[in-house]
């Protein structure tokens, strides 16, 4: 006899949250979007099934056939607008994981649970939130989100400075002891100020995030610590012709507050300190499309320091219409104090399925070989998850990339 498979507790909370969302829309349309990414793979690594190929650290990984999870995430928002002015709009995104290609051992999670409102007639043009909410800023080739501030808080947005048509934001957000993955105990607040759209010249506008953290003391003898991050970028529309944006960051944190402007560990000393600097432009001149990055990152921490750079790109010709031809390389590299150099080459080609010949049209139904070189002492680390005693490695499959 065929037997049911019973679902687990988290898939089981946010299908009946999705349910409960939409059973309350019988008078207002609701809005679903979704991403998600997977398909099957193999390798020519002994003794694996699959493998993949990068250096742990933000901007260290190419994704382009080079990513050995499933992941999907999609969102529920029910907005209303009522006949005074005031919109508002109730927002739930779920999402699943699993580090394998099979979804059915993913695990489940409500990402975003929030609500806003617009169109207050003490400040109409700003937005006001509380929830679950994120606020982020990606490179896609490298599916790295150099800011992000997400988590749950309560914030504001859309605050008009002056007539020059920049904004300001800002926003709090607290953890509660036990929701990070630092020492177990401590929770943390952290406050941002958000200033953006800021024009500096033809075409190019400013971004400056400025952050403050504190972490919990947690009734531990670990005391929590403070911190804080600043982060600018510069966005520079129609970059030399080229179809794309450019932008730039630079970034820098100190003690408990991470990088990416979000939350680092509660209990690290003012000599934590980090900076780096980011360069990323995206294009689409005629069938040519595509993205690059180049990155260094300094990380100061009671272990010494470690030093990483990434460069590459990918690249995106169509044949057709709804065919093209993808084609990416990534550098990168990872040296810690007294530790000799990590590195790892990695480069993918193939084809894939389209609705459109640009870039960023999906979905992308793709199929590729992947081949990455690395040093002995990148597949030594642990934390890089290299097939141990090699130095290269071929991975081919086929994946499916959608957003709608």
């Amino acid at each position: 006899m065929q037997r049911t498979r019973r679902p687990r507790p988290g898939l089981r909370l946010t299908t009946c949250a999705a349910l409960a969302l939409l059973a309350s829309a019988s008078a207002h349309a609701v809005d679903w979007t979704g991403y998600f990414r997977g398909g099957p793979a193999a390798t020519s690594v002994d003794g694996k099934s699959r493998q993949c190929y990068g250096l742990a650290g933000p901007g260290l990984k190419y994704r382009l056939g080079n990513e050995c999870d499933f992941y999907g995430e999609f969102t529920l928002s029910q907005p209303v607008k009522q006949d005074d002015g005031v919109q508002y709009s109730a927002n739930l995104m779920t999402n699943f994981y699993s580090p394998n290609s099979e979804a059915n051992n993913a695990t489940a999670n409500v990402e975003q649970a929030y609500v806003d409102i617009k169109g207050l007639d003490f400040a109409p043009q700003a937005t006001f939130w509380m929830g679950k909410k994120r606020d982020r800023n990606d490179v896609h080739i490298v599916d790295t989100f150099f800011v992000n501030m997400s988590g749950v808080g309560a914030g504001v947005s859309g605050v008009a400075l002056g007539d020059s048509g920049a904004k300001m934001a800002s926003a709090i957000y607290k953890t509660d002891s036990g929701d990070h993955s630092a020492p177990a105990g401590h929770g943390a607040a952290r406050a941002h100020v958000d200033f953006y759209d800021i024009g500096v010249n033809p075409g190019g506008k400013l971004r400056v995030i400025g952050t403050v953290s504190k972490g919990d003391d947690g009734g531990t003898t670990v005391k929590g610590t403070s911190g804080y991050g600043v982060s600018v970028e510069h966005v520079q529309g129609e970059f030399l012709g080229l179809g794309g944006d450019n932008h730039v960051w630079l970034q820098m944190a100190q003690g408990s507050t991470a990088l990416n402007q979000g939350f680092g560990d509660p209990t690290a000393p003012s000599s934590t300190k980090s900076w780096r600097i980011v360069e990323s432009f995206t294009l689409q001149s005629g069938n040519l499309g595509g993205q690059t990055l180049a990155m260094f990152e300094q990380d100061k921490t009671a272990a010494g320091k470690t030093n990483a750079t990434s460069f590459g790109g990918r690249l995106s010709y169509a044949v057709t219409r709804n065919l093209k031809l993808l084609a990416e390389l990534g550098i990168s590299t990872r040296k810690p104090d007294g530790q000799p150099e990590q590195h790892l080459t990695k480069i993918t080609l193939g084809p894939a399925l389209s609705n459109g010949p640009k870039f960023w049209n999906r979905p992308e139904l793709r199929f590729y070989v992947t081949h990455a070189t690395f040093n002995s002492a990148a597949a030594n680390d642990p934390a890089n998850e290299l097939p141990a005693g090699k130095t290269s490695g071929t991975s081919y499959g086929a994946q499916v990339e959608i957003w709608f």
